[in-house]
């Protein structure tokens, strides 16, 4: 199929560039005719000079144009547009003696008038030249107009699969980490075979069903984020008893709102790995707020002075995401205290 398409090509190519020709050589005849008796004399010598016309055109649209002009050489380009004027001046000033000897037998007031004249013969073929010439320069700018499209588009689609590996490769950090700390919770429910273990593995499963299957979505709707946060303090509440305290405040006013999954869920696992119990509890308090274009999220958690700055990679993670995926429509503030951390997220949407 490519070799077909190929071959048309070409021929396509090859008939314009005989009707080209065949223009020219028209007007040549048209051209040369005036105040000239017989209108063969006038196509012959037309045709004598077609060669001199074809050859300059293609020395200076397949050689000195691409190779000199537009790569910038400058000074060859002058130099072999020299040597190629000096030549086909030579070769017309050999038509018009053709014209002279066979076809006005040595009779110089026979000769066409326009034949007559050097300056004029030049003009009529670097004409042909000057026209040949431009078209190949607007051609040769419009591909590479395109070309530049294509490579934009070429770079475009390569800074997105990067962006999407380095989203894929933040993603994997963040899903085992929140595995392990999930599944260290639920064996210790199994050796105490405690009741609520059923429970526990059930919303274990639906998180799992979340990490595996809806994260790999470009966007959740924000609801199903709330839902799967609910299912995870649930299970941590189970591993705190009675040390943890939770407050969970929502106020959804759209909710086809969609966000990135597994965005705001890592804010909340943060509080609980580096939250420290503080007078017999881990305190901890989540308010989201949303209307139609904003996202409000704040995380609250009792911390010890001496360990909040060491917050591990979870939160450097989530801010590169937050680069990735909102760029310029996004505030993070991370407020350490001396005894609590305050995380706030506001996006744009």
């Amino acid at each position: 199929m490519n070799k077909t398409k190929v071959i048309l090509e070409k021929v396509a190519q090859l008939m314009l560039h005989l009707i080209f020709w065949l223009a020219v050589l028209i007007f040549y005849t048209y051209f040369f005719d005036a105040g000239n008796k017989s209108f063969i004399e006038t196509l012959q010598f037309s045709l004598f000079l077609m060669p001199i016309t074809i050859a300059t055109t293609y020395i200076s649209i397949y050689k000195l144009i691409p190779e000199y002009l537009i790569n910038k050489r400058y000074f060859h380009f002058i130099l072999y547009s020299t040597y190629t004027f000096i030549i086909s001046a030579y070769l017309v000033m050999v038509s018009m003696f053709f014209s002279l000897i066979y076809l006005s037998n040595f009779q110089y007031e026979d000769m066409a008038p326009a034949t007559k004249n050097v300056f004029f013969v030049l003009s009529a073929v670097y004409l042909v030249t000057f026209v040949a010439g431009s078209i190949k320069l607007v051609k040769i700018n419009l591909n590479n107009i395109e070309q530049n499209a294509l490579l934009k588009t070429k770079i475009l689609q390569t800074q997105l699969r990067l962006k999407e590996q380095e989203l894929n490769y933040l993603k994997m950090q963040i899903h085992p980490h929140f595995l392990f700390n999930t599944l260290n919770t639920l064996y210790g429910f199994a050796l105490k075979k405690e009741d609520e273990t059923p429970e526990m593995i059930l919303k274990l499963s639906n998180l799992l069903d979340y990490l595996l299957y809806q994260t790999d979505k470009q966007e959740v709707l924000l609801t199903e984020e709330i839902a799967h946060i609910q299912d995870y303090i649930s299970l941590e509440k189970m591993r705190f008893n009675e040390t943890l305290k939770v407050v969970f405040n929502t106020s959804i006013e759209d909710e086809n709102q969609k966000i990135a999954p597994m965005l705001l869920l890592p804010f909340i696992e943060n509080s609980f790995k580096h939250g420290k119990i503080k007078n017999g509890f881990l305190d901890i308090s989540i308010n989201l707020e949303n209307n139609v274009d904003k996202l409000n999220f704040k995380v609250e958690n009792s911390a010890d002075s001496l360990e909040i700055e060491n917050k591990g990679i979870g939160l450097e993670n989530i801010r590169k995401r937050l680069e990735l995926i909102y760029p310029n429509k996004h505030s993070l503030t991370i407020k350490p205290g001396s005894t609590s951390f305050e995380i706030q997220l506001t996006l744009d949407f």
